[in-house]
């Protein structure tokens, strides 16, 4: 699995510790991990809004298989994810949030608040949330007798948000301001996971032309 991580500007600070937890536990798993957002304060300034386009591209594009994400509360990047198409992101503060969002929802992101709460033990916090979201079989249900109809919803949800956006994906990007989605994609890091490992061309020419 590749997974992305994604911090904006007011959380930036935090990414080392964020991100040594996720590679901590993704590598164990034989996962990949790709820092494409702020890396501190100082980086490519980045709002939620920048992270909800960037997780949609990576994910549409099948440059990456799972987001990381949140803010200072984590119901910004939340919103922002779930705006788009072919994103199904989930909030999580604790390590049960985590597993039931993967076995009962088996959606493809996560908004963790990296302020709110995020005090003593914190990391520790982090990496159990990730070792639950990462762990075993997605999409078995919880509890198991109740896994026949939470897939079935989960798939009829995803259906439902295909019908209220109606358009495909790259017609959605392009009616995006195209600064915004140009400030989105203008990270290097973010530029190198998607050139590197997308598998939609016409996403990634898209990209491309919005840099040029």
């Amino acid at each position: 699995m590749k997974i992305a991580l994604m911090m904006e500007n007011s959380q930036a600070a935090k990414n080392a510790i964020v991100l040594e937890q996720l590679e901590t536990v993704a590598h164990a798993r034989q996962h990949s991990v790709h820092n494409v957002g702020m890396s501190d304060d100082k980086d490519h300034h980045l709002t939620y809004i920048h992270l909800g386009i960037m997780a949609s591209i990576l994910l549409n594009a099948k440059a990456v298989d799972f987001v990381v994400t949140g803010c200072g509360t984590g119901q910004g990047a939340l919103m922002s994810l779930n705006v788009h198409p072919g994103v199904v992101c989930g909030y999580c503060i604790d390590p049960a949030d985590a597993f039931l969002f993967a076995q009962i929802n088996n959606g493809n992101a996560l908004s963790l608040p990296f302020a709110k709460g995020f005090g003593w033990g914190a990391e520790l916090n982090v990496r159990y949330i990730f070792e639950k979201a990462f762990d075993g079989e997605r999409g078995q249900g919880y509890p198991l007798d109740r896994r026949e109809p939470q897939v079935r919803n989960a798939g009829i949800l995803n259906q439902v948000k295909a019908a209220v956006i109606k358009d495909n994906y790259l017609d959605t990007l392009r009616s995006i301001d195209p600064e915004l989605v140009k400030t989105a994609v203008s990270g290097e890091r973010f530029q190198k996971c998607l050139f590197e490992n997308g598998q939609n061309k016409e996403i990634i020419d898209y990209v491309r032309s919005v840099l040029a």
